[in-house]
């Protein structure tokens, strides 16, 4: 398995939330692939610069250093953005563009897209996991 953390993952994880941290820490003892999308680097960074949180900036530069950050350099994946977004407009559905980004990167390089965001559930033909969900 090969993971792409969406942004509220990865804001999970700098926020140390216990239940996302526990995941995150699983999928690096079995030396699972981890990547974060470049939307998702802007995501985060624009954040942490609006609010001036210095100590959660240096982790995430620290983290973006640990894990590769994707690039939309791919033809392939600007096209399936392209195929996400017009199937969700034939059934009247709507996502964040941002998302519409991370998602086509995910189901491009076939990874598992690893977030907490509901909306995505909308995104045919994308495998998804919820870190964040407190099991039972």
């Amino acid at each position: 398995m090969t993971y792409l953390l969406d942004t509220n993952i990865v804001s999970y994880i700098l926020k140390k939330n216990i239940n996302v941290d526990n995941k995150f820490r699983e999928a690096r003892r079995l030396q699972k692939d981890i990547f974060i999308s470049c939307i998702t680097y802007y995501e985060v960074k624009r954040g942490l610069l609006a609010i001036n949180a210095t100590r959660q900036s240096a982790d995430f530069s620290l983290f973006c250093h640990r894990y590769q950050i994707l690039f939309l350099d791919d033809i392939a994946i600007l096209e399936k953005a392209c195929e996400i977004h017009v199937d969700l407009k034939r059934r009247s559905l709507t996502i964040q563009e941002q998302d519409i980004f991370i998602a086509a990167t995910a189901i491009t390089r076939d990874l598992i897209l690893v977030s907490n965001d509901s909306d995505l559930l909308r995104v045919q033909g994308i495998n998804l996991e919820n870190w964040a969900r407190i099991e039972s």
